[in-house]
This record gives structure tokens, C-alpha cells and sequence, in this order.
């Protein structure tokens, strides 16, 4: 097959969405499907998205939009992996020249974009979230299919009256980099070990986290626009920047509990990357967390933060959670997820 897949956001990114299409890309390719990407690095005019200097987003994308697509002759699938300026150019295409096209709900963007209109006009959360709501149900109407990683996730699109028949779509890891092994970081740390892997914005709600009570230490991983901010409030917590490949496995293994303190991501993938390394996991029990962590043996799941993560260390073991993962969450099955909405 001949794909493309059209995407707001790539590399030099680092979310879930990037991860998950290089990874579904790599996977194609060794399918021997031919697979290209429309990304913001083909467009000269960006911008910077406010609060994400990290995130470029293009400018007036259409008319080069429309000569990308074109240069690649026939397509046998048209993906449309975000809802920002480059997935509206592919839609708008695709609408105007007849040609079918599937998309995917990866980013909870009602609720992201409530909590920023919150921040400085608290009393408008349920109206900003209702015009987010409407936002992505305008953008994926006209879909084929619309992938989503989980169960819970279909159930909330279906009960705000989202139309286009609704696929699974799961996630994978690295199997050569996160896995079982030593734990080499954090000797001199007071334990227990509480992690957290992620963007540090007010989307992600990591407050909850810094805030909860904890004999041990508390480790936070990345970068975003609240560093500074979190770094000034909460001077006892370790600010460790960002870690990739085996240095963020050294992390999750060397921690004894994984908190994730989101109510509002669609999946996590650094979930079953943190259960691969043998780490249980502690969170609220919401859509994302409550699809991964299905078992006792994987987490604890509360509206209590510092209950969750005083129950998740003792929760099944490393090898349990090691291995459920390695079973459920591969690249492959994702692949035929996106292979099978795109017949």
C-alpha cells in the first residue's frame, strides 16, 4: 500500500503522538508498505504554539498542502493524525478532491483547551470545554474512520455524538530498551522512589503529584512550560530534564512507583513503558489509566494520589508486569489496528 500519513506533530517533538507514528511507520516500512509523512518540517512558515516553543505549527499550510499531496501521485490511504493546522489543510483536501480519509483522536483537546482558558478565567471552564467538544466533532466528521486507543475513549466520542465509525488503535514499546534489569539510579535518594515521566504543563496535571503526601522522594522527567514555575514551588522535588531511550528506562527501573497524575490523556504511553521495566503504576481512575491498568497485579487506581501510590508498591511484581506488556502492547498489532480501519 501507498500511505500517508499527514501529522502536526513530528520530530523534533517528543509526546506520544510522535513516538507512536515513527514507531507505526518503522513497522509499515518493514511491511514493505510505502509510507510518507506531511509534517511541519515541510513548511518554511511556522510558528511557534504559544506556551510550547518546542511545538511548530504552520502557517496558511493549504495551497502547499495541496502541491505535497498532489507530487505523490495516488494514494491508497490518506491518515489524518492531528487536529492543528496541517490536519484542517489534509481534510479541507481531501473534502474538496473526493478523496477518503481516516484520523485519529490521540489528544483530549476540550479539556486541554479549558484548563488554558481556566487559568485565567475560571468561571468558563464547561463553555470552553463544550466549544473544544464541538472543535474535534467538526474535524472528524467527515472521516472514513476514526482510530482511538481504547475502549473507554470510543465510549466518551459516542456520547458526545461524534459520527464516523470509531476503530481501535493500540500502542507498543521498545522491547530492546525497556525491559527488566538493574537499578542503577537514585542510590543516595531517600525511598521510596515516586516517578513521573512527561510534559510539564497544566494539562497534565502535575501539581496533584508534587502535592501528594510522601515519605520518599519525587522524581519528575521532561521538559515544558511549567518547569520554572514547579521548580520555584516545589524546591524538594527532583527535576531531572528529559531522558530517552536507555537512560529513560534507567529511570523507571531505578523508581518504585510510576505516578500519573493526568486526568486527561487518552492512553499514556510512558504507562506501559514504566510497567515493561517492572514499575507498578498509581493514578486516578480515569479514561487512559483505567484501560492500561486492568489488573492488581499492574497498579492501583484512587482518587487519593498518595493512597494509589502507597497501594501500587504492593501490587503484583516486575516480572508480571514485564510480561503482560510484552503480550498486549506491540507495534505489530498496531500496525494491523491502522492497516484494518484504512480497508
Amino acid at each position: 500500500m501507498k500511505i500517508l500519513i499527514v501529522t502536526d506533530a513530528w520530530a523534533p517533538q517528543l509526546n506520544g503522538v510522535v513516538r507512536t507514528y515513527e514507531n507505526l511507520k518503522e513497522k509499515l516500512i518493514e511491511a514493505e508498505h510505502e509510507v510518507y509523512v506531511i509534517s511541519p518540517q515541510d513548511f518554511p512558515n511556522c510558528k511557534s504554539m504559544p506556551g510550547y516553543k518546542e511545538i511548530d505549527l504552520a502557517l496558511f499550510p493549504y495551497k502547499k498542502m495541496k502541491t505535497l499531496i498532489n507530487n505523490l501521485g495516488e494514494l491508497n490511504t490518506i491518515h489524518i493524525a492531528t487536529e492543528g493546522p496541517l490536519g484542517w489543510a489534509a481534510r479541507k483536501y481531501c473534502i474538496k478532491h473526493n478523496k477518503k480519509f481516516t484520523t485519529s483522536y490521540h489528544t483530549q483537546f476540550p479539556d486541554y483547551f479549558a484548563r488554558r482558558v481556566c487559568k485565567y478565567f475560571p468561571f468558563l471552564y464547561k463553555s470552553a470545554h463544550s466549544i473544544g467538544i464541538k472543535y474535534v466533532r467538526e474535524f472528524h466528521k467527515p472521516s472514513n474512520a476514526l482510530l482511538v486507543t481504547t475502549q473507554s475513549m470510543a465510549d466518551q466520542l459516542i456520547s458526545w455524538e461524534f459520527k464516523p465509525q470509531i476503530y481501535p488503535f493500540t500502542k507498543g514499546i521498545d522491547k530492546e530498551i525497556f525491559n527488566l534489569g538493574d537499578a542503577t539510579l537514585f542510590k543516595d535518594l531517600q525511598k521510596p522512589i515516586a516517578l513521573y515521566v512527561g510534559r510539564l504543563a497544566i494539562e497534565k496535571n502535575i501539581e496533584d503529584f508534587l502535592k501528594m503526601t510522601w515519605k520518599g522522594s519525587k522524581i519528575l522527567v521532561g521538559h515544558g512550560p511549567d518547569e520554572n514555575m514547579l521548580k520555584k514551588k516545589y524546591p524538594d522535588a527532583i527535576f531531572a530534564g528529559k531522558k530517552t531511550s536507555e537512560e529513560l528506562a534507567n529511570h523507571y527501573r531505578s523508581a518504585n512507583v510510576f505516578v500519573f497524575p493526568s486526568r486527561t490523556d487518552t492512553f499514556g504511553i510512558v504507562l506501559i513503558e514504566a510497567l515493561a521495566c517492572g514499575l507498578p503504576i498509581a493514578a486516578y481512575d480515569v479514561i487512559g489509566p483505567r484501560d492500561v491498568i486492568t489488573s492488581d497485579k499492574l497498579g492501583y487506581l484512587y482518587d487519593d494520589l498518595s493512597v494509589a501510590a502507597h497501594e501500587a508498591m504492593y501490587c503484583g511484581s516486575q516480572q508480571e508486569r514485564h510480561d503482560h506488556v510484552r503480550e498486549k502492547y506491540t507495534w505489530a498489532i498496531a500496525m494491523d489496528n491502522f492497516l484494518n480501519a484504512s480497508k
